[in-house]
């Protein structure tokens, strides 16, 4: 990308601790890849267990740069909460999607994909790919 804007990244889960450890773990196989902007959405505002418009779309917010987002998510409820939000249509930034992906495998791919300035269909695609990871 001539500009420098990256896709963003979000990652949603019924956890904080779970979303922060994915983007951790993801961000430090991807080399570090510090210049991808990759928040964490986990847990409701007072920390339990659950999923939270509000932070998903704070979360999304700062790691908008104009390249588009891509949302991860864990669970099936954590799918719905972001599905309401685009249908809302002004909860998420404009070009936000929802991506289709293993949580961790997914993630992992989508940062290293959206480190090599990959638009948001790219980081997309490298994500849902992630299904195909076999491990024997």
């Amino acid at each position: 990308m001539s500009d420098n804007r990256l896709v963003g990244i979000v990652l949603v889960s019924h956890s904080a601790g779970v979303a922060e450890s994915v983007a951790e773990l993801a961000k430090g196989l991807a080399g570090g890849a510090e210049s991808v902007p990759v928040a964490a959405a986990g847990g409701t505002e007072d920390g339990g267990l659950g999923t939270s418009a509000e932070l998903i779309g704070a979360a999304a917010a700062a790691v908008d740069q104009g390249a588009g987002v891509a949302v991860l998510t864990d669970l099936g409820s954590a799918v719905l909460t972001v599905k309401a939000l685009l249908a809302e249509g002004d909860e998420l930034p404009e070009n936000t999607r929802l991506v289709d992906a293993p949580f961790l495998e997914g993630a992992v791919a989508a940062v290293v994909t959206a480190a090599t300035g990959a638009d948001l269909t790219g980081v997309a695609a490298a994500a849902e790919e992630a299904y195909g990871y076999r491990k024997v």
